[in-house]
């Protein structure tokens, strides 16, 4: 198998159990009661291969893909069956977190406007006997502005003997894995130590909703619903250092497209359903997101709050021009002819593989860079927008594309729910405790792997 990303030989290696790669994880059916009523024409096979797993620096033992095949449609369906036959005493609540990148992908599927799509998600999740679906919106605010903060301090402490530029940012998982795995110094030092959304938003509902419901962590299973594969292996990550009893933030991990799957092959009656909040009520306004193309829009948040913070410059509307292919873009603020900010945005393997390059050489002119590993940013994922042979379904994606941009923009700074959460979770935005739940720290190649990590 070959990784999406990766370009390098040594990634073409078949994976040592050649039936564990083909091997898809189906979708079982819900309780016999329910196949009785008929709520179920049928659910046909929602597949994950091992060539879909895209954060690999080279090929994956059936070992490792075992543990990538737990994270699956299978799963899911396992503890929904749980919930309806066993002792009570045993239920989960079954929660479920939708990455905002991930509906654009569903309007365009089911021809709906993007809030009437987020409802129709959440009222077919509910009608499977999910309890609480949110939208993981709020964790990336947080990550932003964790981000925010810190490339301010990492810009006023940079020299020239200890230098903290460029800040890489650390919300793609797939690049991550890349530069932790592979790479190690000089490229960790970069990354932005602000964990993921995915990351933050497991935070918040196994400690802090799990709170404010009397809930053990271990009573609550998990569900990430998001655009790309790299995402699954995230979830195999354990670096909560605040995680309560030591759980993961994430139980389970399903791609858009298996999701879309579930729901073409279903013949359950849905009523639409507004999305919940981590506070326990329901969450009634429309769709917002971030300022960026195809992402959360990283660079165009840090650099508006950098101009200001560092400049006393107000900047509005960022604008982007396009360097060595439309994946790498470069953002600048300027006085009296002086560049004051140089940020860039490098999406892709290949555009990453040349930030390395140069990062090594000490001929990197940029202090902050935007990486995503999917060329298209998170819109592309492999988990969405593909056509039945693997290929990128060009037309949905220029649809997404449009929805995407038409989604109302919501600064992090904005939000009030965010600033409640700071003092009300963590004892504040500059506290220990704020610093433990949303930050992390990176390992390198040959170090001791993280407890039930994949091994690369």
């Amino acid at each position: 198998m070959k990784c999406e990303h990766c370009t390098r030989k040594e990634c073409n290696k078949k994976t040592k159990t050649e039936d564990q790669e083909n091997a898809s994880v189906g979708v079982p059916s819900l309780a016999q009661d329910h196949a009785e009523k008929g709520e179920f024409h049928k659910l046909a096979d929602a597949k994950i291969f091992l060539s879909d797993c895209l954060a690999c620096d080279s090929c994956v033992t059936a070992e490792e893909g075992l543990q990538v095949s737990q994270q699956n449609v299978k799963d899911f369906f396992r503890v929904l069956n749980l919930n309806k036959k066993c002792d009570p005493s045993q239920h989960k609540v079954l929660a479920v977190s939708v990455c905002p990148q991930s509906l654009p992908y569903f309007a365009a599927k089911f021809r709906l406007s993007v809030t009437d799509a987020s409802r129709r998600l959440c009222g077919f999740l509910k009608s499977l006997g999910v309890h609480y679906v949110f939208d993981t919106t709020i964790a990336a605010d947080f990550s932003i502005l964790e981000s925010q903060k810190e490339f301010v301090r990492r810009y006023q402490q940079h020299s020239e003997e200890e230098p903290a530029l460029p800040m890489l940012t650390s919300a793609c998982p797939g690049w991550v894995r890349y530069a932790e795995r592979v790479l190690g110094h000089p490229v960790t030092p970069h990354l932005c130590t602000a964990k993921s959304p995915q990351q933050i938003m497991g935070s918040l509902v196994k400690d802090y909703f799990a709170r404010r419901q009397n809930l053990s962590p271990d009573k609550i299973f998990h569900v990430i619903v998001a655009p790309c594969y790299d995402k699954k292996l995230e979830a195999l990550r354990e670096d909560f250092p605040t995680a309560p009893h030591g759980f993961r933030g994430a139980d389970c991990v399903l791609t858009s497209g298996e999701i879309a799957q579930i729901m073409e092959q279903s013949d359950l009656t849905v009523k639409d359903a507004a999305v919940d909040t981590v506070f326990g009520g329901p969450k009634e306004e429309e769709v917002r997101r971030h300022d960026g193309a195809s992402s959360d829009g990283y660079l165009a948040h840090v650099f508006r709050h950098a101009a200001k913070q560092l400049f006393d410059e107000d900047v509005g509307e960022v604008t982007y021009r396009t360097l060595r292919n439309k994946d790498f873009q470069e953002v600048t603020l300027e006085k009296n002819g002086e560049v004051l900010l140089r940020f860039a945005a490098a999406y892709g393997f290949r555009n990453i593989q040349n930030v390395v390059l140069k990062l090594k050489k000490g001929r990197f002119p940029y202090h902050f860079v935007e990486v995503l590993a999917c060329a298209g940013g998170c819109l592309n994922g492999r988990g969405q927008a593909q056509t039945e042979d693997g290929r990128a379904d060009k037309a949905l994606l220029r649809q997404m594309e449009g929805i995407y941009a038409d989604i109302p923009v919501r600064p992090p700074e904005s939000s009030a729910h965010v600033q409640e959460l700071y003092q009300e979770w963590l004892d504040g935005a500059d506290s220990h405790r704020a610093q433990e739940a949303l930050h992390t720290k990176y390992q390198g190649p040959g170090l001791p792997v993280l407890s039930r990590d994949i091994k690369w």
